[in-house]
């Protein structure tokens, strides 16, 4: 195993280039935090990862938790807070450049077609994320069937997602 400062660097490298390919935000990217954390690393397990994804979300702010609890597991607090703020930090910079630029940029004709391009970008990242956690997550009949009503629930009645967690929580 490599050393705690060794750790650092990995965890700091991986979630800072990770962060630049976030697209549509922190969940567009957890098909490769899955990847490299359980398959590369061996850092978690797919239960693991699946069980740090679920409470993420189901803690208040931003669903970005995965990546503390990740950098948790891996080095304790300094590993949580070093995942946290390379995640965290390139993101902000570019959002902020590219936020600047955007509305230097807003009457030009190219400006519109890539906002409209990056549409369906982040849908299939996110798309694919759900995949993963699926994937990792549904370990029985009772879990797929309750991830499949979800999803259609989801896709197709406009109801509050509170709904949900209080349905999942009955059964």
């Amino acid at each position: 195993m490599k050393s705690d400062s060794g750790l650092l660097v990995t965890l700091a490298a991986f979630f800072a280039v990770t962060s630049l390919f976030a697209v549509g935000g922190g969940n567009s990217a957890i098909p490769e935090m899955h990847r490299y954390a359980v398959q590369v690393q061996h850092w978690l397990s797919d239960r693991q990862f699946a069980d740090s994804f679920a409470l993420a979300q189901l803690t208040p702010g931003p669903n970005l938790i995965i990546v503390t609890l990740i950098g948790y597991h891996v080095a304790g607090i300094a590993g949580a807070v070093v995942a946290t703020l390379a995640m965290c930090g390139p993101t902000s910079l570019l959002a902020f450049l590219v936020g600047r630029a955007s509305q230097r940029f807003s009457g030009a004709a190219w400006h519109g077609a890539l906002s409209r391009g990056l549409v369906p970008v982040t849908i299939g990242l996110t798309a694919a994320s759900a995949t993963v956690i699926v994937g990792v997550a549904d370990y029985s009949w009772v879990a797929a069937a309750i991830t499949i009503g979800t999803a259609a629930i989801a896709l197709f009645l406009r109801v509050h997602p509170l709904w949900a967690f209080g349905a999942a929580a009955l059964l």
